[in-house]
């Protein structure tokens, strides 16, 4: 009895994930506050960066960073961003920021989902528009 062949792994450059990714962003896939998206009202890439990384987590390993948001003086929130095993900051939605936020308490954290949490459905619809565009992603 022969063993079916291995299908062979996706590869996909880093442009053409990054394009994948800022194409299938929507206010579906956002995960912010309605206040922090309003101070930033039209930049695609505010609310995201937490799906975004997740799904990036899934496509190219490493770990995730995350930081809090700093605006006058107060943390409103927290930022993600991926770190490749070797050592690549890959940051999609660095781009999201006001000229009065900031980052503070930047560090690494492990990965884990809640599957039931809040953040849950903006990552599933992102992961599904991404799949689609790339034409697969790890199960």
């Amino acid at each position: 009895m022969t063993t079916p062949p291995t299908p062979p792994v996706p590869v996909w450059t880093l442009t053409a994930i990054e394009t994948a990714v800022r194409a299938s962003w929507g206010p579906d896939t956002c995960f912010a506050s309605a206040e922090y998206l309003a101070r930033g009202e039209g930049r695609p890439s505010r609310g995201q960066c937490g799906p975004t990384a997740l799904v990036l987590h899934e496509l190219l390993g490493g770990d995730l960073v995350v930081a809090g948001v700093e605006h006058e003086g107060r943390v409103e929130g927290v930022h993600y961003w991926n770190v490749t095993t070797g050592g690549v900051q890959i940051d999609l939605t660095r781009d999201q920021f006001t000229a009065g936020e900031s980052l503070v308490d930047v560090r690494r954290v492990a990965v884990l989902r809640d599957r039931q949490g809040p953040g849950e459905r903006p990552f599933q619809v992102l992961r599904g528009r991404v799949a689609t565009a790339l034409g697969s992603v790890p199960a």
